[in-house]
Order: structure tokens, then sequence, then C-alpha cells
């Protein structure tokens, strides 16, 4: 096969058989999970310079700092914690038996389910690919992976990466584009997750429901900040940038937008205008800051400006208010597009409307806390959620209030990294988590088994009942 082809359509069912059949043949004991995790852990690292080149070409540029942190640290850090803990995850886990069933045993069994699809996005091309794969495998599961279409390059690293590692009837990779994504999400898998905007999710989860089959779907949605009275305004305006500006913006759980109280509403404009001079003095020139991904997203973007300014918000640009017309058109064609403040924006415009997954950011203010927290449950419920307060009772009235996929408090970004935490919204923003323990159990039946010892006690309620019934319902109303 020509691993560099897009996959035809009519192979599709015929690979997913192929991986089931091998699945049932041999599903993947203690010994094959791990010797496939460790050889996927030696084969990626050995591919980190490639990678990294694969991902720079697909986005015209990304800082390889940014692909370092967010697509090889990752992986490499969720492929150690999946090895350490693989062996307890597999053990039965006891459950308790209530005295009515004694003498008797219960426990849960985790067992693969059969072959997992992974429909994974652009914005994280091989984190958001492999994270998933490694929870996948880890539960003993075959995989079918098709990444996204629009980096192409990354997409095909991912293939050649994976032919390396598993032989073909254990990973597969599909590459094609939306019609082929339609028909990958209509295959009858025995679990399919998917990662992306919600309205496609919406798509993945009709294609999947003719087969039943269970889906983890990873979304987005408008992740608010909340900036309390008390907290520190530089402090938050740096911890805020960095969430925000991330990859310029193109990422499920950064800043969406801010909440700021109203007294200190300019003060924080200026917070943030300050910190971004600092980090990119030449932003022109500069070689850490991120492109859009192609032109239909820079479009997409610049639309939401000019509609925010079109109904008189003010738009701040401070790393490129200065720049000339022929600077700017070439920015444009290099998709380099600058961070972007939005000041009180009208919550009927586009980009208070929409998930705004780039380097625009919002900043409202509020007049009370409550404002504030009835303001982000006025929206759907977010992926994630970043309340910055010294007063644990605010952190706590923010969280309590609202209900996001995620919370980070006084920072941004980082409850993604923590293996042991479940990562996953809750509707429009998605359903289901994965990482570490979770993502094992989210491609797992975890299967009830109970034991009865020395009697049957379905024998007990055959009928005649002689009063058997009668005797345990009055023991059960005292």
């Amino acid at each position: 096969m020509d691993i560099t082809a897009d996959t035809p359509l009519n192979e599709l069912a015929a690979t997913r058989e192929r991986l089931r059949a091998a699945w049932q043949a041999r599903k993947p004991d203690y010994a094959q999970r791990r010797a496939d995790l460790v050889r996927l852990r030696d084969v990626f690292r050995s591919r980190i310079d490639s990678m990294d080149a694969a991902i720079r070409a697909d986005f015209g540029h990304r800082s390889q700092h940014e692909n370092l942190l967010s697509e090889a640290m990752i992986v490499l850090a969720e492929l150690d914690h999946a090895l350490k803990h693989l062996r307890r995850w597999m053990k039965p886990r006891r459950a308790a038996v209530s005295w009515r069933f004694w003498p008797a045993s219960a426990r849960i069994v985790p067992e693969p389910v059969g072959v997992v699809g992974i429909l994974s996005p652009w914005n994280y091309p091989v984190n958001l690919a492999l994270v998933p794969l490694v929870s996948a495998i880890a539960a003993g599961n075959h995989v079918y992976l098709k990444p996204s279409e629009h980096t192409p390059r990354t997409s095909q690293w991912l293939r050649e990466l994976l032919s390396e590692v598993f032989p073909a009837d254990r990973v597969a990779v599909a590459l094609g584009g939306p019609e082929l994504g339609a028909a990958f999400a209509a295959l009858p898998f025995d679990h399919l997750l998917f990662t992306g905007s919600t309205a496609v999710g919406r798509k993945v989860m009709a294609a999947a429901a003719p087969n039943l089959t269970p889906v983890t779907l990873e979304l987005g949605g408008k992740a608010p900040a909340v900036v309390c009275a008390d907290f520190d305004l530089r402090k938050a305006a740096t911890r805020i940038a960095t969430g925000k500006w991330f990859n310029a913006g193109q990422t499920c759980i950064g800043v969406d937008y801010v909440l700021v109280d109203e007294a200190r509403g300019g003060a924080f404009v200026e917070a943030i205008r300050d910190e971004l001079l600092a980090r990119y003095p030449a932003f022109d020139t500069t070689t850490d800051y991120t492109r859009i991904i192609n032109d239909a997203q820079y479009a997409r973007l610049r639309g939401y400006v000019d509609d925010a300014r079109a109904r008189g918000t003010i738009v701040v640009e401070p790393l490129t208010d200065t720049l000339d017309a022929a600077a700017r058109e070439r920015l444009q064609r290099e998709r380099l597009f600058p961070p972007t403040l939005l000041a009180e924006p009208p919550l009927d415009s586009e980009v208070m409307r929409n998930e705004i997954f780039g380097p625009i950011l919002p900043v409202l203010t509020y007049r009370t806390l409550d404002d504030a927290i009835e303001r982000i449950r006025s929206m759907d419920r977010p992926l994630a959620l970043y309340p910055f307060s010294n007063d644990a009772r605010s952190i706590d009235r923010i969280v309590s209030g609202t209900l996001a996929g995620g919370v980070t408090v006084n920072d941004t970004l980082l409850h993604f990294g923590a293996h042991d935490l479940p990562f996953g919204g809750i509707g429009p923003s998605g359903i289901g988590a994965i990482h570490g323990r979770t993502g094992f159990d989210t491609f797992s039946k975890l299967l009830p088994v109970f034991r009865q010892r020395n009697f049957a006690g379905s024998d007990l309620l055959k009928p005649p009942y002689r009063g058997f019934v009668d005797r345990m319902v009055r023991m059960l109303s005292k």
C-alpha cells in the first residue's frame, strides 16, 4: 500500500473489519500492551525533529517551543504515565457486596472493547491524535485513526510513525477530506472519539447513532477567565496572555473572553497591552508566534474584528498599530494575525456568539461577582474556566455557580497536563473524558462480575417464595 496516498472510501470498512478480526483472534495482554507503548515511545522520540518540521510546514510557521511543549512533552508524559500505571489499571477492582447476598463476592474487570476509532483535529495534530491512542492501546484495543486533512504533512507523519510501530492489523491510519471523515464516523466502531468543533461533533454523533456506537466528544466553547477585584492585574495579565495566545489562540481550552471588575477594565487592557509588547517586541519578524492554520480561518477571524468594529467596539492592536499598509498586507499573506483586544463588544456580536479559536480577546467588565457568574451561566457550558482570586470563597462561588469541563485556578491551561484529572466537557463542550486512568476506563468495558458461594441465591427467588420476600421487605422497612 502507498502510505502517502489518501485512503479510498471503499477500503474503510474492510480495514475496520481486519482490525476487529485480528483483535478477536488475539486480544492484547499486558505484555503486548506494554511492548507496544514502549516501542511507540522510542520511535516517537526518534522522530521529534521531523514532527516539528511537519507541523511548522502545515501552519506556515509555528513556534518550535510550542511544538515541543504542547506536542512532544505531552505525548511522552502520557506514555510514561500509562506505562507506570498499566498493570494496576488492568487489575480487577473489588466491589462491595451487601450482607443480603452473603456469602458472595463482586469485582469490576476492565475489558477491552475492540476497535476504537479516533477523529483528531488540526490545532494540536500530534497530541490530540496520540494521547487518546495511548489510552486505547493501554486498554487493550486496536485503533483506526483519521487525522485532520488541514494538516496533511503532519497526518502523513502520523501514518509513517504508526506504521513503523504497529502491524497494520493493530493500528491503521486513514487519510482524506470531509467525505472520508463522514464515512469514517459512520463505521461500526466499538468506541468513537472525536475532537473538534461543536458543530462537527453533532454530525459525528449523528453518524454514529445508527450503529449505537459509544462516542466521546472533546469539543470547545467560550472559556471565560474571571479576574476578581482582589487579584493583581499584572499577574493575571501575564497568565491570561499565555492562555490566550499560545498557538495563536487556536486552543480548545484557551481563554475565549475575560471578565474584569468594572473599576479596573481599562487598567486590565493596559496590563495586557504591556505584556504583549514585552513578549513580542518585533512582532512582524517574531519566530515565537504561530500562524493561523489556513486562509478560511484567517478570514473568519478578520470578520469577527470587522463586525465588532462596525458595532462601535474599541479595537486595540498594540503590536501592529504603527505598521503601514504594506506591512499589514504582508502579515495577512503570511496568516500572521496580531493579538487583538476588543473592549466591551456587544453580546450579540459575532465574536461573542461564537467560539473565537484565535488571537482575539474580548474584555468585558462586571459590577458584582454575581453578575459575572450570571454572564457565564447565560452561555453554553464551556470546556474550561479560569477564576482568579486570592479569596477561596470567591473561587468556590465561581466554580459552584457555573459548570465547566475543567478548571485551573489563578492560571490557565494547566489542568490539561495533570494526567490523573479527567479531561472532557459537558453538553455543547463535550461528552465523556480522557487522559490517564480515565482514558483507560473510557476505552474499556468495566465488566461487573458477581459470584455467589456455597448456594445459589436465585433459588430463593423462585415460586413458591415461602415467605422469603415478605421477610426481606419487613427487614428493609424497619
